[in-house]
């Protein structure tokens, strides 16, 4: 369960309670995330994640902010995605106090000392090439942008290399004026802590925090025309997803998705692990994964093969499709998906990180935030014949995007497998 209070200010406390635990998770939802940003500051919401460690006025930088939680055993980072940023500690049950002091010291009064920003650039920019030298995640990054088209959701979060360079202190404060306000959002406490308890803290910690929030996202109006997507790379393994358009977070076949999901490609009992890899040894790695945004978003499957392989296993993935689309599901392929959904989610929530994230998240974004219960009920609902509907309508060859990074060279090769 959850219970919300709201500070004078509007700012949402989310308390989400568990017996069952001797850790608290303070996490800060705000909808920051890269998509609110425009080509001139690219980058800048994760360049900001990083610069509200370099310390406020009592945690004056990196080092005592580290000290302090380091000094209690506990954990502390934060994360950017397209449609929020989080920052979150977690710590033993009696340092939540702790948390809260450290939490709202960056987020209050954080100044982005000129001398960090230049330091911090360098960072990035390994960040940027870490990723680069990465194929799983530069393949996923290549597919949004394939999807998304020029638009801040196909956009990566690390941004461009010019931003990156000339961010500046002004630039910083503007963004967090703009968007970091007591409307846009979340603070949430999960764990051993009690509603009263986590009232006391907010209002101690947080309640400076003011502001109304002056900046919108870019709507998608359409999906991007380009199917193919070959990044020639001299890599030992080749790297690929197939995928489709998809269902936006708040479609009614959400949780559908979801399930088709774990169906395809979500487990080792599912098509793609069962057909693919272990029938043909056609990969190591292969899954089949969704996204789901307020307006937008796909289903995808990511795979790892020999680099002689790889046509046929773009063949194999879209067999799996295209079957899926024919024939559908069985009624103990979707009862099976559903124990296993909700089986992963029972155990996430048994760690008061992911608790926080599950409902902090839902909060931040969505008209309503459902409990557990509520959750499975919807979970449950999901029926064969809305599951085979939705792959019957989203599984279509005409759909098919595709992204690749390895040694291969002919692109329109890659794309009459797609035809």
């Amino acid at each position: 369960m959850y219970t919300i209070t709201k500070l004078a200010s509007g700012l949402p406390i989310l308390t989400a309670s568990s017996a069952s635990t001797e850790s608290v998770t303070v996490l800060v939802f705000a909808g920051a995330g890269s998509r609110y940003e425009t080509q001139k500051d690219r980058g800048i919401s994760h360049f900001l994640e990083h610069m509200f460690f370099k310390g406020g006025n009592k945690y004056r930088n990196t080092k005592e902010v580290s000290a302090a939680i380091d000094g209690v055993g506990g954990d502390f980072n934060a994360f950017t995605g397209k449609e929020y940023a989080g920052y979150y500690v977690k710590v033993a049950a009696e340092q939540a106090r702790l948390a809260c002091d450290v939490l709202s010291d960056m987020l209050l009064h954080a100044s982005f000392p000129p001398e960090e920003i230049e330091k911090e650039r360098g960072v990035i920019m390994e960040e940027e090439r870490m990723y680069q030298d990465t194929p799983m995640y530069r393949s996923g990054w290549d597919f949004e942008e394939l999807l998304y088209g020029d638009h801040p959701l196909g956009w990566d979060t690390i941004g461009t290399e010019q931003v990156i360079k000339t961010v500046t202190q002004a630039d910083f404060q503007n963004h967090k004026d703009k968007l970091y306000t007591a409307g846009n959002l979340v603070v949430t406490f999960a764990g051993k802590i009690n509603e009263a308890e986590a009232s006391s803290f907010a209002e101690e910690y947080f309640a400076p925090i003011a502001g109304t929030q002056r900046q919108q996202f870019q709507p998608l109006k359409d999906y991007g025309k380009k199917r193919v997507f070959l990044r020639t790379k001299n890599t030992e393994q080749a790297h690929l997803v197939l995928g489709v358009p998809g269902v936006s977070a708040l479609h009614d076949d959400y949780f559908a998705q979801k399930l088709l999901a774990v169906i395809l490609g979500g487990n080792m009992s599912s098509r793609m692990f069962l057909n693919i890899r272990e029938a043909k040894g056609l990969c190591y790695y292969i899954a089949t994964e969704v996204d789901s945004y307020l307006d937008a978003g796909s289903l995808s499957t990511r795979a790892g093969v020999d680099q002689s392989r790889m046509k046929e296993a773009i063949a194999a993935i879209r067999h799996e499709y295209e079957a899926c689309a024919a024939s559908g599901v069985t009624e103990e392929e979707l009862a099976r998906a559903k124990s296993y959904f909700k089986g992963k989610i029972t155990l996430s929530l048994e760690d008061s990180e992911e608790r926080a994230h599950f409902y902090g998240k839902q909060q931040l974004l969505y008209p309503r935030t459902r409990d557990i219960p509520e959750y499975f009920a919807e979970i449950d609902r999901v029926t064969v014949p809305q599951v085979n509907a939705l792959a019957a309508r989203l599984l279509q060859p005409a759909s098919l995007r595709l992204s690749v990074i390895g040694k291969e060279e002919d692109s329109a090769g890659l794309e009459a497998l797609l035809s």
